[in-house]
């Protein structure tokens, strides 16, 4: 380690050239730096090799004392690098007699470098070079001294990992010696105890043979008493179903005859008297009251009914078609059909039929082509009641189903609860259907028919956990499993189903426990097929023989025989409280009428409806008050009013251009002749249409006199008009006609007297003066305001304004001096203008000077038409005394322009009052009819505080007095 210098070795080195070469060349200097610099870099690597190889063995470097007599080192570089102690003659280790020399050689001065600077360069190069070799020679023998090193390294590794499997290998060598000693052992000690056991087991056999050969004869004495036990009781469950199946043919017997009595004792009476309804129909309007009107005051609806809930495709439907006993609900497999509550009111009848609530066809349940379009319709409805993109509907559907045996109550049929929601159904419809079942659950006498697929694992179910936080005690829950000849087919444990229809297996409580068939798999068989194989499977059905259910809890006519009672037990219990609840509302609501609305009538949207159709009407036929010239008057002025523009800028300023009376009547002809072809009589019908509609709309938007109405009837008026308005049309063939009147109106000429020739000019003075008003208006916005305006309004004239005041100034000029100008200005006079504003210092565009000549002239021109037509007054008889140039033709056009009006406000007249008034209000009648059928279009155009609070009442009364009818009947029929 120490034959390599350190850094600051060559700081020393550096420090003794310097201090030697004092006085020296700049070569001497040089000389000093170069070789500290080459001996620091050799310190330098020599460091770092040392502290890689410190922990390692590192072969003898050369040694200093090499260096230092090579006269590379002195005394005080070696003192730096901190190993003089090895030369120091005073030190305690003294040098070895190999360095004496160099100890004694360091001890003088160096000798000062000799002025040849050349030779002392050569030097220094030869010794940096030789530095460098023993350099790469010191880092060639440290590289393979590593690698020396790492191979024995590695070696010794091996040699320890040979050594160390030879021992593991002998260490299990011993274990499994000592382990087939230990087996051996054992094996002995139970060959030792098997011995001894196969003695014990062979004395213990013997006593076992004697102790069977007694229980044999024991067992065959029981055998013998079971065989005799077990055909006793077969025999006896035989006997039983046997019995069952012959008291329900003779009930549906009696039940028969029973019909056939009542149908002839209602054909021996008076054939005018009507039919009184049978107390299920009474219930059941009751209930279609509830569902069918929406309640604003939180009336709460408590009334019985059955409610049919399930998993889907549980057979639920099934269940409720064999009580039905008719197929009357679509069919579908693994999909789901029902979408929307279906209330089902069952009831004794002749015939099995069935009809929907507010329908009056009765559809035949023992006709197939019948039931298949029941099926479409009820489908039909189901879909129409989906609104928005739903997936489920709220809304009930409600139908009777009658027919002979059936068992009365009502059944109402929810869509079946699912546990995933698939790719088309509307997101969070697994929600609302478990939300939709628990509103119908929630009402706490509704009877639940809690129904459970047979075929599939218990524990799949979702029902059960529902109808348990419903009705946990299970007061007013029926559990009904289906598909049980699939379940028995299938189920490798009978037990099960023992338990759930002793109520063991579920949490969920009941009031009775039901096992049915409902269908054959994928077979579509009628009821009658499917009832027949019930009874088949029930007789030999191995869980019956077993005792998994009784008998009185298999087949649906038990079940339903079971849900009849109970629905009118919980009727007899709840319906009168119910009553109860609807008196008080209606007490209630009577206060509130009576301090809200003091003083008015009670009249609900039904009634209020009535009025207001025959206040429409009333406003209909007063439009027959108007007298004719009203009328011809109002149709006068709405068509001029229209047609002003086009007779007066289009035909009276294009024709009066002309220079000659000839070119003008022709002009005005032809433009007279295309108007009248073309738009003049269906500019006329839109005029009379538009005057009657809006006679109409004043007559009806007035404010009605009666102060209990007020406004209440102004969205129906607003709706009837919006409809009139948009749908009706006037007569077709009248366009003809009209178009026959106007063309002969405005050929004619002549005008007979001198009255209507002043009237002519009356008229034309007067259109000629508001046309002058209009004309001067315009003139006076383009020039800006006038020296009053700017004076009393402290107003002034924009740049643009001056421009065409002067325009305005110099363009008159030329108007002054040609009197009769035309309505074209010239280029070359535009030009004159131009350039005599100019002089005027004013610079004017062409554009304004022809914007500004347009309108002056316009009014120029009016205002010679106005002096023209004055002065025609005394032209009737001599036309040529006339002093502009068409001789008073445009008299004779204004004549012609209000003769067509007379005429065609006349025929307008006649059509409105013969026709058109008449039509109008067929077509609103039949609108009211319409309106009177759809009860949501009056929800929406009658209501108010005072219309709801009335509908309110009017619904609670009528709820109120058949529950008393019902009651009523219902306590007579207990009493009988």
């Amino acid at each position: 380690g120490r034959s390599c210098p350190s850094p600051e070795a060559g700081e020393g080195v550096k420090q003794v050239v310097s201090t030697q070469s004092t006085g020296s060349s700049g070569i001497n200097a040089e000389y000093g730096d170069a070789l500290a610099d080459g001996f620091m870099s050799i310190s330098l690597r020599g460091q770092h090799y040392i502290n890689q190889l410190r922990n390692t063995e590192i072969p003898e470097m050369p040694r200093t004392s090499d260096l230092f007599n090579k006269g590379i080192l002195n005394y005080s570089m070696l003192s730096t690098v901190g190993i003089a102690e090895e030369l120091n003659p005073s030190s305690n280790n003294p040098p070895s007699l190999n360095n004496v020399d160099a100890f004694e050689a360091a001890k003088q001065p160096m000798p000062p470098p000799t002025t040849n600077g050349n030779g002392v360069a050569a030097k220094l190069e030869e010794e940096k070079e030789r530095l460098k070799e023993e350099t790469l020679a010191n880092e060639k023998l440290e590289d393979e001294h590593r690698e020396k090193l790492e191979k024995e390294r590695i070696e010794q590794l091996e040699k320890l990992e040979k050594d160390q499997i030879a021992k593991l290998e002998k260490l299990q060598k011993d274990q499994n010696e000592k382990l087939e000693k230990v087996v051996r052992n054992h094996r002995e000690k139970e060959k030792l105890a098997r011995q001894v056991r196969e003695k014990e087991e062979k004395e213990l056999l013997e006593k076992q043979k004697r102790i069977e050969n007694e229980n044999l004869k024991l067992k065959e004495e029981l055998c013998a008493a079971e065989s005799d036990n077990h055909k006793t009781e077969t025999d006896l469950r035989k006997e039983l179903l046997k019995l069952q199946e012959s008291y329900k043919k003779e009930l549906d017997k009696i039940r028969s005859e029973n019909e056939k009595l009542k149908y002839m004792i209602k054909n021996s009476t008076v054939k005018n008297a009507t039919v009184k309804k049978s107390i299920i129909d009474m219930y059941a309007d009751v209930l279609d009251t509830l569902s069918d009107n929406d309640s604003a005051y939180n009336i709460q609806d408590h009334l019985p009914r059955i409610v049919v809930v399930g998993d889907q495709s549980s057979g639920k439907t099934s269940v409720l078609e064999m009580i039905i006993r008719a197929r009357i609900f679509p069919r579908g497999h693994g999909e789901m059909m029902t979408r929307s509550p279906v209330q089902v009111t069952l009831g004794e009848g002749n015939r099995h039929t069935a009809q929907f609530s507010g329908c009056d066809r009765v559809y035949d349940l023992a006709s197939e082509a019948e039931l298949y379009e029941l099926r479409k319709e009820v489908e039909r409805r189901m879909r129409k009641s989906i609104r928005n993109g739903e997936t489920i509907s709220s809304e009930t559907i409600s139908l009777t189903v009658k027919g002979p045996g059936l068992h009365r109550m009502v059944l109402v049929d929810l869509p079946g609860i699912i546990s995933t929601e698939t790719s088309g159904m509307r997101p969070k419809t697994k929600e609302a259907l478990a939300e939709m079942c628990s509103s119908f659950m929630r009402n706490p006498n509704a009877i639940i028919l809690c129904v459970q697929d047979g075929s599939i694992d218990a524990e799949r179910s979702n029902v059960t956990s529902i109808v348990q936080s419903h009705d946990p005690k299970g007061k007013r829950t029926i559990f009904v499993l289906t598909k049980v000849d699939l379940a028995e087919k299938n189920m490798t444990n009978p037990t099960r189903v023992k338990k759930i229809l002793e109520g063991k297996l579920f949490p969920m409580k009941a009031l009775g426990y039901y096992a049915v068939v409902t269908g054959r798999g994928p077979h579509d068989d009628s009821i009658d097929m499917i009832r027949e194989y019930e009874e088949d499977f029930f007789s030999r059905s191995k869980l019956f023989k077993s005792g998994a259910f009784r008998a009185s809890q298999m087949s649906t006519s038990n079940l339903s025989l079971a849900v009849s009672d109970c629905f009118w037990k919980m009727v007899g219990d709840s319906v009168e409280q119910q009553a109860d609840n609807f008196k008080a509302a209606r007490y209630n609501l009577e206060a509130e009428w009576r301090n809200t609305f003091a003083g008015l009538r009670e009249m609900d949207r039904n009634d209020l409806f009535e009025k207001a159709k025959d206040d429409i009407l009333d406003d209909i036929a007063a439009l027959h008050k108007l007298t004719p010239l009203e009328w011809e008057t109002l149709l006068q002025e709405n068509l001029w009013e229209r047609i002003q523009s086009k007779v007066v800028d289009n035909i009276y300023l294009e024709a009066a251009e002309c220079k000659s009376s000839s070119h003008f009547n022709t002009k005005v002809d032809i433009a007279l002749k295309d108007w009248t072809d073309d738009l003049l009589p269906q500019i006329s019908i839109d005029v009379g249409w538009a005057t009657l509609f809006k006679q109409l709309q004043n007559i009806m938007q007035s404010k009605n006199k009666d102060h209990e109405i007020g406004d209440l009837f102004q969205p129906l008026k607003a709706n009837i008009l919006e409809t009139v308005q948009a749908d009706h049309t006037w007569q077709a063939n009248a366009l003809k006609r009209l178009s026959v009147i106007q063309k002969n109106a405005l050929e004619d000429t002549a005008v007979t007297n001198k009255m209507q020739w002043d009237n002519s000019i009356s008229f034309m003075e007067q259109i000629l003066r508001e046309r002058i008003g209009l004309a001067t208006e315009e003139l006076d916005t383009t020039i800006g305001p006038s020296w009053t305006e700017r004076w009393s309004g402290w107003r002034s004239r924009s740049p643009l304004e001056l421009q065409c005041v002067a325009a305005k100034n110099e363009l008159h000029k030329l108007l002054v001096a040609d009197e009769v100008h035309g309505k074209k200005l010239e280029n070359d006079e535009l030009t004159t203008v131009r350039k005599n504003l100019q002089t005027q210092g004013v610079d004017v565009p062409y554009e304004i000077i022809c914007k500004v000549w347009e309108k002056l002239y316009k009014l120029t021109f009016l205002n010679r038409a106005l002096t023209s037509a004055q002065q025609c007054r005394k032209a009737f008889y001599h036309r040529n005394i006339a002093c502009n140039a068409v001789e008073c033709n445009d008299v004779v056009l204004f004549w012609r322009a209000t003769r067509m009006l007379e005429i065609t406000s006349n025929a307008l007249r006649l059509q409105i009052m013969n026709t058109e008034a008449q039509r109008l209000e067929k077509e609103v009648k039949q609108y009211l009819e319409e309106l009177s059928n759809d009860e949501v279009k009056k929800k929406k155009l009658i209501t108010g505080k005072r219309v709801e609070l009335a509908e309110e009442l009017r619904r609670v009364r009528g709820i109120q007095d058949r529950l008393d009818m019902f009651i009523d009947e219902l306590k007579k029929e207990q009493d009988l």
